[in-house]
């Protein structure tokens, strides 16, 4: 009797979950690997056991899509081989490489989904390496897995919808936000407007949102600049001084701030899977290149959800479903094509309305390109604009992995996640070239961090 196919999907989020439900549907038993404890993502990452939160309070208008998701995934537990708390950390010769606390293991693959997800964008500001400074999506899993806030008064800076979302969840939690600043101009959105209305229900949702920060008295302002975080390295962040658009100072006392410039896929596993990327003008970065089912450029490799674009936890839902059909079709295993046609007529929409989000909410090139000398670009390795400029005018670094070598930008823990895309501009800046000419970061095994004691054992 013939082995059934091995698939393995990496991430239990919107896009792995509904992966897997379409491929059990079909009669497979797939693997699932996921890096958090349990299902959901981030965007519908559940609470600890222990804490009794409603879904209203934890999720808003997306309460009933994460209870959803989360009933979809406990009833899938028996049909799947799942592990949890596992880090999936290589792709190589048709296998994941994955370690679990100290045990580390290799599973082969006939078929492999990457549903990898997305991290924040971040753009460097003078003063973001004091403590105090998170992350958007830091300060969400704050909210939602250890029920506290960053910060006694918090500023939330930067720009997309996650900024207001985020920044409304701390509202309704009872925190103290002191300001909403937003690098985006007002008049951006405007512009947009023609391709948001693609998808009406969710502009009124995000419309609603930024109206209720404001009801709360919260000051909302846009097309600001960021000019520094204030504070010292004992007592952590102080405030945050920005100019407006208009050029007036503004300087905001705080203890905390969060901030995220949207989204960007986490692409390293693609990359490790040897796929092909393409340079994606709308957001200036690079991303996998995929068929609108999921296939990439290496066959029997997948990708779905956010970490091959950044359209959402719904439409993460039906990349994912899209990505099962691909493989089913692959095996040469039925597939309902007038369900994976409407799936792909949705997923046209909500691209649009991507394209819009990338047109309201631009990531600051121009003000990432003019960062002082003396800020720091790479919180790991603490190297600084000035520095990564010396590299590329002293020592002809005018490619990224080039600048890495001669500066160490991108060299630590964070392997370039966060200061990767500022490092770009700030190099094609400096050698006057487009960004898209100076390339982007080699990925490289781990991903991220294993414990030193992890050794691989034999799959069973």
């Amino acid at each position: 009797m013939a082995q059934p196919p091995r698939v393995v999907i990496i991430g239990a989020g919107p896009a792995g979950v509904r992966c897997a439900q379409t491929l059990v549907a079909a009669g497979l038993r797939p693997t699932v690997v996921d890096e958090n404890r349990r299902d959901g993502g981030q965007i519908y990452r559940r609470q600890p056991d222990n804490f009794s939160r409603s879904y209203a309070t934890l999720y808003g208008t997306e309460a009933e899509r994460a209870q959803a998701l989360h009933a979809s995934f406990d009833a899938l537990r028996d049909q799947i081989d799942y592990h949890p708390h596992t880090l999936a950390w290589n792709i190589a010769d048709q296998q994941v490489h994955v370690a679990c606390d100290e045990r580390a293991s290799a599973l082969p693959f006939d078929a492999l989904v990457i549903c990898a997800g997305a991290t924040d964008r971040l753009m460097p500001v003078k003063g973001w390496q004091l403590a105090g400074t998170y992350s958007l999506g830091a300060a969400q899993i704050a909210l939602k897995a250890q029920a506290c806030a960053i910060g006694r008064r918090i500023v939330f800076m930067g720009t997309g919808p996650l900024l207001y979302l985020v920044a409304s969840q701390y509202i309704k939690a009872g925190a103290n936000v002191a300001a909403v600043l937003d690098t985006s101009p007002l008049a951006g959105r405007v512009a947009a407007l023609p391709k948001l209305l693609a998808r009406p229900s969710v502009l009124l949702n995000g419309i609603a949102l930024v109206a209720s920060i404001k009801r709360a008295g919260v000051l909302v302002l846009t097309g600001i600049t960021p000019m520094e975080i204030t504070g010292d390295a004992d007592t952590g962040v102080q405030g945050v001084t920005v100019s407006d658009a208009g050029g007036g100072t503004h300087t905001f006392a705080c203890d905390a701030v969060a901030t995220g410039y949207h989204l960007r896929p986490e692409t390293q596993l693609a990359d490790l899977a040897r796929c092909a990327f393409h340079f994606d003008q709308e957001t200036r970065q690079w991303l996998p290149e995929v068929s609108e089912e999921g296939r990439t450029s290496v066959p029997n490799v997948y990708l779905a959800g956010d970490g091959m674009r950044v359209l959402g936890a719904d439409a993460a839902e039906i990349a994912g479903r899209l990505a099962a059909m691909a493989v089913l079709k692959d095996l040469h295993l039925n597939v309902d094509d007038v369900q994976a046609k409407q799936l792909r007529i949705q997923r046209a929409t909500m691209e649009r309305f991507r394209k819009g989000l990338a047109q309201a909410f631009p990531w600051p090139a121009q003000q990432v390109a003019q960062l002082p000398d003396e800020t720091i670009v790479c919180r790991c390795e603490a190297i600084t604009a000035g520095e990564l400029r010396r590299a590329v005018c002293e020592m002809g670094a005018h490619e990224a992995n080039r600048a890495k070598a001669f500066s160490r930008v991108g060299m630590g823990r964070c392997q370039g996640r966060y200061c990767g895309h500022a490092g770009a501009e700030v190099i094609a800046s400096a050698a006057g070239v487009p960004v898209e000419q100076v390339g982007r970061l080699r990925g490289q095994a781990p991903v991220k961090p294993l414990p030193i004691a992890a050794r691989e054992e034999k799959a069973a």
